[in-house]
């Protein structure tokens, strides 16, 4: 069975959203999940957030929110967004990456309108999940994480929510359209036109 990789972040709207979609696959294929801290990537490549930029953030809520409905997926955003991501990815690799864990704290960070810096809404999760607390600081937890961050960027990865098959890498909520296609046909991205536009020279670069 073929191995998909799903990078996230529990900060992340697409993400959630994304998440129905990761579930379908693994009916298909072994899913491997991987929580990474997008502001990390995000320092990495040089990168804003759409959070960090005012009209975008506008916008993206806006989107996310009618799309959510569109699909009838639960969905409320939370009392405070961007929040601080870092203890719930600690959460679900604590909880092994388990794909029930990792649902669970998505819906309780983006079903509930809840804030994430309440420390009564943490600490309900960790006891859900039948987790010890002290875990999520421990090192080994905190290193992976780095560690998987760290990866994610050297693979390429520039964003969340991300899927990586066969080292090529499929990012945002559309591209898991995208993704599907290329499991479905092989030959998808060694057409003509797809390896002319992956070495499509610059024609110019804005100075920074």
């Amino acid at each position: 069975m073929k191995t998909i990789h799903w990078y996230f972040d529990f900060i992340s709207p697409f993400a959630y959203l994304a998440l129905r979609k990761v579930e379908r696959l693994s009916t298909r294929f072994q899913i491997c999940y991987h929580p990474v801290l997008f502001a990390g990537l995000l320092e990495h490549w040089g990168n804003k957030g759409p959070a960090e930029i005012d009209p975008k953030r506008v916008w993206t809520y806006r989107w996310c929110t009618w799309k959510a409905a569109s699909e009838r997926i639960p969905f409320r955003f939370p009392a405070a967004h961007p929040f601080n991501p870092l203890p719930y990815l600690r959460l679900a690799i604590a909880a092994d990456n388990e794909p029930t864990a990792v649902r669970a704290i998505f819906e309780g960070l983006w079903n509930t309108g809840a804030d994430p810096a309440d420390e009564h809404v943490l600490l309900e999760m960790i006891g859900n999940l039948g987790i010890e607390p002290a875990s999520l600081g421990s090192a080994s937890v905190k290193e992976q994480l780095r560690r998987n961050t760290a990866e994610a960027a050297e693979q390429g990865i520039f964003g969340v929510p991300t899927l990586a098959i066969d080292g090529e890498i499929f990012w945002g909520l559309d591209g898991m359209d995208f993704a599907q296609a290329c499991l479905d046909d092989d030959a998808l991205l060694t057409n003509d036109e797809m390896i002319r536009v992956s070495r499509l020279p610059v024609g110019l670069a804005r100075k920074i």
